[in-house]
């Protein structure tokens, strides 16, 4: 098993994050479950994750105007 030695910078923010993925797992058509969600296909997940950061960058973007 892989360890996760990432240090989280904001850890309040992983709640919402978490919510986050959920939504958006279900807005390209993906059922995660709770907890453990390793055996999803890389594809599925990396279109859950890109579409996480078009959202987060699109977001930023609009607030910049």
């Amino acid at each position: 098993m892989a360890n996760n030695n990432n240090q989280k910078l904001v850890p309040e923010a992983m709640n919402a994050l978490d919510k986050f993925k959920y939504e958006v797992a279900s807005e390209v058509g993906v059922t995660l479950k709770d907890g453990y969600n390793g055996d999803i296909s890389a594809r599925d997940a990396g279109r859950i994750g890109g579409n996480m950061v078009r959202k987060m960058i699109q977001q930023v973007e609009s607030q910049m105007k």
